[in-house]
């Protein structure tokens, strides 16, 4: 069976190769996975989200394997993040500190930003950036939505939303 994870690993040393050991002794293999070592969850883990295939009579075993280790299992089974939006921004975006602008929406806990594209053509300029965000519903979509606007205002950027939808 193919099954997505969303697990939480420490930041000590090991701590990833941990996680893809017990994946291979029950036979599994890894289709994809995404780690980014900076970005932290609000209990200062490092979240990796994780697809492999497994037979489904290892799975528990896996869950049990990672507990052991000290690895949380967030999510698994379903796409947590359902609602998708692309947003501009343009203005002085990188001097207006961006990773604080993309922490506003990911430390919400129901959405986050999952693709940013920035274009700066001079260091004295306004630059633009499209942002793509996702959100475990329409209604949190909304919610984060107006969080970037408010990150928005107060940084002097501006916000251009699709004309349907959000």
């Amino acid at each position: 069976m193919r099954i997505a994870m969303e697990i939480e690993l420490k930041d000590i040393p090991g701590q990833l190769l941990g996680a893809l050991g017990p994946i291979a002794d029950l036979g599994g293999n890894i289709i994809s996975i995404a780690h980014q070592r900076d970005r932290r969850t609000p209990r200062g883990t490092i979240p990796i989200k994780i697809t492999i295939e497994l037979p489904e009579k290892h799975l528990d075993e896996l869950i049990a394997r990672w507990h052991e280790r000290g690895i949380t299992v967030m999510q698994k089974g379903e796409e947590r993040l359902k609602e998708s939006v692309f947003l501009i921004l343009i203005g002085h975006i990188v001097h207006t500190d961006l990773k604080s602008t993309i922490d506003a929406v990911d430390s919400t806990g129901f959405a986050e930003v999952v693709d940013l594209t920035l274009m700066m053509p001079g260091i004295d300029e306004e630059s633009s950036a499209g942002i793509t965000i996702k959100a475990t519903g329409k209604k949190e979509m909304e919610r984060a939505i107006e969080i970037l606007e408010q990150e928005a205002k107060k940084k002097g950027l501006l916000m251009i939303k699709p004309l349907e939808g959000f």
